[in-house]
């Protein structure tokens, strides 16, 4: 019986550490995988812009494929970091989701999302990590039509209460900035794009981080709208 024990023991170990050691490489190969996301400063802002347009190419025609970047396969990847290779400020809207318009997955775009697509220390903050830690060459600021932010701008006057007036008090220098115009939908797009240009302005003007790394060429900034009745993202200021 003592015999019988011993053997059965003998057996268990055998087991038990050939299990450990099959694991073993099994685990190397996860994190080898998880840590070989090719790096965003491999990525000019020029592709950076043409991956852009050619995702959004791709959603406006109803042949998208960014799903596939969200296989299980792709998950483990970016388990252990990411590289984003574009940085996209655009308005809380939802119709107007980046990674949908632009046809991406998981770990290929830095979004940062505010009603207004307006900016203060948290958002500017949020972009500069992207651009300074990650490396992200390109940022996008994307408004679109008919925004509801811009459109109660006008409609207070550029003075609401509350929360949201902090939101109308970031856009009302664009209310201001823009001519005049009779027709109410035509002056509310032409606050929208005034918006656009402040909001890139403000960029390096509030953030040195950001106006340096512009200034070593490190990061382009570019604008764009997107329309919502067609799908497309128009570039208005592009890369200089």
């Amino acid at each position: 019986m003592k015999k019988f024990a011993a053997l059965l023991t003998l057996l268990l170990t055998a087991l038990l550490c050939g299990n450990a050691l099959a694991s073993e490489p099994a685990a190397k190969e996860h994190a080898a995988h998880a840590g070989s996301h090719e790096p965003a400063a491999k990525i000019t802002p020029e592709q950076a812009l043409q991956k852009l347009a050619d995702g959004n190419q791709r959603y406006v025609q109803q042949q998208m494929t960014g799903t596939k970047l969200c296989a299980l396969s792709e998950r483990q990847k970016l388990a252990g970091s990411q590289a984003p290779y574009a940085i996209i400020l655009s308005c809380s809207d939802s119709r107007v989701p980046p990674e949908l318009i632009f046809d991406e997955g998981l770990g290929e775009i830095f979004v940062v999302r505010v009603a207004g697509n307006v900016v203060d220390p948290i958002i500017l903050g949020s972009i500069e990590y992207a651009a300074e830690h990650l490396g992200s060459p390109l940022v996008m600021v994307l408004g679109h039509e008919r925004c509801g932010a811009v459109k109660a701008t006008v409609e207070t006057n550029g003075k609401a209460e509350g929360n949201i007036g902090s939101i109308v008090s970031a856009i009302a220098p664009a209310l201001k900035a823009s001519p005049k115009n009779d027709d109410k939908a035509l002056f509310v797009e032409g606050v929208v794009n005034e918006n656009i240009k402040l909001v890139k302005n403000s960029l390096t003007a509030k953030s040195k981080v950001l106006a340096e790394l512009a200034k070593e060429g490190k990061l382009k900034i570019v604008t764009a709208k997107y329309d919502l009745d067609d799908g497309k993202v128009t570039v208005i200021d592009g890369l200089k």
